[in-house]
């Protein structure tokens, strides 16, 4: 990678495609044809200096593409916190510029052509979302563009797994935040009846909801809780292999509508509690609490505090996190100076890319539930305590209490 970004920086040209604010670094390209025009015509000298400048105008700044799930970047969750990095980088190197494009479908096929399709015009491209994996051959066929895929691994068109030194590709430990949720509904639950509502099960979504099993099973054993999860059948998800995972599973990131029917359905069940990790859908599912009392929801990917507003109270118990937002900002920084090194990334406690809010003004938590939480984050950034996640071997079932 080291020899990839060195012949990236060797022409004036491709560092005005990958550089922000790199005007010194283009100046010595820029004053050498000068020199050697000295014996040439005028004309020539001003054609050469006319280049020179356009050369230099384009490494003003690194144009950005952001592409987003049919959510939106508005979604206060998934999305937004990703796209929060992108404009965070923007905001420290002004010189530089990003735009957010929603693709409407999600469908996978549709994704992958929709990126092929604006490659072109930008510099960096961050796809956000499982369903942009296939991009590996629009990398290998683009090896001046850097790509960041949020929240899966890279494949090629065939369906075969990609590892391209253009792309950093980084899925999370969502287990990790699930599990501190479960912990704290099972902690803060009064009807000792808690859930998780997902959008659709793709790996990241099924790792909240294990990890938010394990976190009620883990508290249940060590701190004495009784906390029972709710599922309801008819809203079951099937993973991206076909097995039926349980659950409580929307179908989609943009259905308020469908995810108000599944809060209702579990407030009916006597949930009191419930994780939502299901982007716009799980708005429907903020609102089916707001509209019953002493119901409480944990926000999820972001702070959501500020959606809790309902009234005289808020709704928000906490918020776990999966934080997109600096490791996008992280590899943007990366591909502006030259470091970026590109490769298939998990990421979880022990790089701070996962945890909850624990702010005071931001969560409603007891003392006690925060000490505790404390301590199993501590067990968890450590690896004394391994959640079950969708492919990691382990299953609510068969994760052990130590």
């Amino acid at each position: 990678m080291k020899k990839f970004i060195s012949l990236l920086l060797a022409t004036a040209m491709t560092v005005a495609l990958v550089a922000c604010g790199s005007k010194e670094a283009a100046a010595p390209a820029a004053e050498a044809p000068a020199a050697e025009a000295e014996t040439e015509t005028e004309e020539e000298v001003e054609e050469v200096a006319e280049e020179a400048t356009e050369e230099t105008a384009d490494a003003e700044g690194m144009k950005i593409l952001f592409v987003s799930s049919p959510s939106g970047v508005d979604d206060g969750s998934f999305n937004q916190n990703s796209y929060k990095g992108v404009e965070d980088f923007v905001k420290a190197h002004p010189e530089c510029t990003s735009i957010a494009l929603k693709e409407e479908s999600g469908d996978t096929e549709a994704c992958r052509q929709f990126v092929e399709q604006n490659v072109a015009d930008y510099d960096a491209i961050v796809c956000c979302g499982f369903q942009f994996a296939a991009i590996g051959d629009i990398a290998d066929d683009n090896p001046d563009k850097f790509f960041i895929l949020v929240d899966s691994t890279p494949t090629y068109e065939d369906g075969s797994d990609a590892e391209c030194a253009n792309i950093y590709s980084m899925c999370f430990a969502e287990q990790e935040s699930g599990f501190f949720a479960g912990v704290a509904a099972a902690l803060e639950t009064k009807t000792n009846k808690v859930a998780v509502v997902n959008g659709i099960a793709y790996p990241s979504n099924v790792n909240y909801q294990y990890g938010f099993m394990c976190g009620v099973k883990y508290a249940n054993a060590v701190y004495g809780t009784t906390a029972e999860l709710v599922e309801l059948p008819s809203y079951a998800g099937t993973d991206v292999t076909s097995a039926n995972v349980g659950g409580n599973y929307i179908g989609s990131f943009a259905d308020q509508d469908t995810g108000k029917v599944v809060g209702e359905a579990l407030i009916k069940e006597g949930v009191d509690v419930m994780l939502v990790a299901a982007g716009d859908s799980g708005n429907g599912v903020f609102t089916a609490a707001k509209e019953t009392e002493n119901v409480m929801v944990i926000g999820c990917d972001a702070d959501q505090y500020d959606f809790g507003d309902n009234g005289s109270r808020n709704i928000i118990l906490t918020s776990v996190l999966k934080c997109m937002d600096i490791n996008n900002e992280r590899q943007l920084n990366a591909i502006n100076d030259g470091t970026f090194k590109g490769g298939n990334f998990t990421l979880d406690a022990t790089t701070d890319s996962t945890g909850y809010i624990s702010a005071e003004g931001r969560q409603q938590l007891s003392a006690d539930t925060l000490t505790k939480l404390a301590e199993a984050y501590e067990a968890v950034k450590s690896g004394a305590v391994v959640p079950a996640a969708n492919f990691n071997g382990i299953t609510p079932d068969t994760f052990e209490v130590k």
